[in-house]
């Protein structure tokens, strides 16, 4: 993930004019009214980078990495009421909750090495799994620690000087694993592995994909002389049809080079590599097949952008049919997607913050108008 903090770094070298403008109005009544049957609804607003949307019963559980917190959002009614907090400014990056225990994952310790001022110290471990019990918090698995005994991806991990050359362990989501109470998956994009957790914390290696080689990852420098190609940095889980989890896999952020896994539940076996996406964060499937794909930096600039860059513009989620037929519904920055009762949510403004755009974060629901396929050219 540390490639996107850079491009990210980047881009907010924009005007502060322009983003300004194009953030999106708060809850303070400043916002404009919806149509009356808008394709994409605001269900919370004020946010500070929403990552994960994951559900509890008809609540969604929303991990607000910003504020440091995880909360519980009524689609329903739109209320917004916080179940953990105290977790740091910019720790927690996923959340998901089983029975009355919340698990969350930490994102690598410390800011990006591009920020002038170091983030503050998190009052928990970076890279681990904590769990959140009637408002204790503790760490429930190391996942930094075994990245440092294991290696799954087998990169080289450290310089001639003893600096990690890349993120070692930063894990970006979490799902229950089904059939094994009190198990998760982690899509661990540092680490560039899907981990498992079993219920006393002892973390294993689920699915490792591969390094990609192709197309505008071919011959891509890596860590080492003997590693080339793009990393393939696992940032989201979802369990679809038949016994399958699909992965997504941000690659590189090499435009088109993104990926989307499906495994084998069981076994963790590759049943499929759905290609063709630009900077994926998120996957969800409904019960009938159909894929949601969150594309957060689709329609970026490369480079610094000039007076007329709109921030809203950047993101996309796709939707791919169960023949593979796709559509693209436009909503901002998004990175956790999900299907929940018959309606498609997603975390929208995710990263508005790494832009200098205060409390523009959102929970949205899209509606199947909202997809429309561009014609052909």
């Amino acid at each position: 993930m540390r490639t996107l903090r850079k491009k990210l770094f980047v881009i907010a070298l924009a005007s502060v004019t322009a983003a300004a403008i194009a953030a999106p109005a708060t809850a303070s009544g400043s916002r404009p009214k919806p149509s009356p049957k808008p394709t994409v609804q605001v269900i919370a607003a004020g946010l500070e980078g929403p990552f994960e949307v994951s559900a509890a019963g008809r609540n969604l559980i929303v991990t607000e990495s910003g504020k440091g917190r995880v909360l519980s959002v009524d689609p329903r009614k739109g209320s917004v009421r916080t179940i953990v907090d105290g977790l740091g400014e910019g720790a927690p990056s996923g959340a998901v909750k089983i029975g009355r225990r919340t698990f969350i994952v930490t994102g690598e310790a410390g800011g990006p090495p591009e920020a002038e001022a170091p983030a503050p110290t998190p009052p928990y471990p970076g890279s681990s799994v904590l769990v959140a019990t009637r408002g204790r918090v503790h760490q429930h698995a190391d996942l930094l620690a075994f990245e440092l005994a294991n290696n799954p991806d087998g990169q080289t991990q450290f310089g001639p000087d003893g600096a990690p050359l890349d993120a070692l362990s930063n894990p970006f989501y979490v799902i229950a694993q089904r059939g094994h109470f009190g198990s998760l998956l982690v899509a661990d994009g540092g680490a560039n592995a899907v981990l498992r957790v079993d219920w006393r914390g002892r973390v294993s290696a689920f699915f490792v994909p591969p390094t990609v080689n192709t197309g505008a990852c071919a011959g891509r420098p890596n860590n080492d002389e003997k590693t080339v190609g793009c990393d393939s940095v696992p940032t989201g889980l979802a369990y679809g049809p038949r016994n399958t989890i699909y992965v997504s896999a941000l690659t590189g952020e090499a435009p088109g080079e993104g990926r989307i896994y499906v495994l084998n539940a069981r076994t963790g076996r590759v049943l499929k590599v759905i290609s063709g996406f630009t900077s994926p964060t998120g996957v969800a499937v409904r019960p009938d097949g159909t894929i949601y794909v969150s594309e957060v930096m689709y329609g970026a600039p490369e480079a610094e952008p000039g007076p007329d860059f709109n921030p809203a513009n950047v993101g996309r989620i796709v939707r791919l049919s169960p023949t593979g037929k796709r559509s693209y519904a436009q909503v901002t920055m998004p990175t956790g997607v999900l299907w929940h009762h018959g309606k498609l949510y997603s975390s929208a403004w995710s990263i508005a913050g790494f832009l200098g755009i205060s409390g523009a974060g959102q929970v949205v629901s899209v509606s199947d108008a909202a997809f429309v396929t561009p014609p052909k050219s």
